[in-house]
């Protein structure tokens, strides 16, 4: 039978389970990156156009950066040229 005290004895649950495993399929499609909805951005694709560049332009990064020294950048210049 069907009271107004059945919320009480547990039926509460059912309906907080479902909400629970609904967050859980929109994580899964949208909070990874695998599926991006229309009205987003793709970002990964604008990072990947600002790594793109030439040889000398990448050298020149990371020789600024201080991830190659002045030696490693005179020899990689010349192999490059």
């Amino acid at each position: 039978m069907w009271t107004e005290h059945s919320w009480m004895g547990g039926m509460w649950i059912f309906p907080f389970i479902l909400l629970i495993i609904a967050l859980f399929v929109v994580l899964a499609v949208f909070g990874r990156g695998g599926f991006t909805p229309p009205w987003s951005h793709d970002k990964r694709n604008h990072h990947d156009k600002e790594q793109n560049g030439t040889a000398i332009e990448i050298l020149k990064k990371r020789y600024a950066s201080g991830e190659i020294s002045k030696d490693e950048f005179d020899k990689i210049k010349r192999d490059i040229s």
